[in-house]
């Protein structure tokens, strides 16, 4: 048995919940790890006996796209490299199981918190349409970031699987992404990762018990954003010296020439 079938078989003894139980959580702390997919069951294991598995039409793992854009001077990197506080993410997500499609802007509200806003996309999925690029530049301009006078342009594509666990306790969740796919716009130059899985917990400033199991068995929270972390990997001309001890521990072949 391989690890990743460890894994489904761990997520398939989870009791299920459906979509509308979800609370949802566009305001939150995230915490996120880096683990081997060896250390799933061990966690899924652990967490309380009342947790649950997001399932829908049967399904318990999810497929996900995200395309990354940025200003030509690369501000939503650079912010998040050097941890500026007005810092921001776009992208168009594609949630490829039902099909469905947001443009996603991602900010920082006070004391870290993060803070994602969305609206339904039906157009280009290559680029932003004008209504796109007019609802980012709003939700960017009440954040206090303004790059109207701007191009955006596509800069990183990541696809993965995702499970996502809840914590009714304090309603917070777990989420699980494994097979984690990050390319360039050329379309050639990529990284994969198929040993390792990045867990990401989304609650309160407190944490929850995901946070303190993990921590017991561990595991610290990293600056392991996957835009940023990506972009990192596969463009070593960049300033990174953020996410570097994530990329010497955990994806090493991205330092030393050998992309997938």
């Amino acid at each position: 048995m391989t690890a990743l079938d460890s894994v489904h078989t761990a997520v398939g003894l989870l009791r299920p919940v459906g979509l509308d139980a979800l609370p949802p959580l566009l305001t939150r702390l995230d915490r996120k790890y880096v683990l081997p997919l060896v250390d799933l069951p061990i966690l899924f294991g652990g967490l309380d006996e009342e947790v649950r598995v997001l399932e829908i039409d049967g399904e318990r793992r999810f497929g996900y796209r995200s395309l990354y854009f940025d200003t030509p001077g690369l501000h939503g990197y650079l912010g998040a490299a050097r941890q500026r506080r007005r810092r921001f993410k776009l992208r168009l997500r594609t949630y490829l199981d039902p099909g469905e499609r947001f443009v996603e802007v991602k900010t920082r509200g006070p004391r870290g918190i993060t803070v994602k806003d969305r609206m339904p996309y039906d157009g280009d999925p290559h680029r932003l349409s004008a209504e796109a690029r007019a609802y980012a530049d709003d939700v960017l301009a009440g954040a206090g970031i303004d790059i109207r006078h701007l191009r955006l342009e596509p800069t990183l594509t990541t696809a993965y699987r995702r499970t996502t666990l809840f914590l009714p306790a304090t309603d917070s969740r777990l989420t699980v992404d494994t097979g984690l796919t990050w390319s360039l716009p050329d379309g050639v130059t990529q990284l994969r990762t198929p040993d390792r899985a990045i867990v990401e917990t989304k609650a309160g400033r407190a944490g929850c018990g995901a946070d303190r199991l993990l921590w017991s068995l561990r595991h610290r929270p990293l600056p392991v954003s996957k835009y940023g972390t990506g972009l990192a990997a596969l463009r070593p001309e960049l300033p990174a010296n953020r996410w570097l001890p994530v990329l010497r521990r955990h994806f090493p072949n991205a330092l030393d020439g050998s992309l997938a």
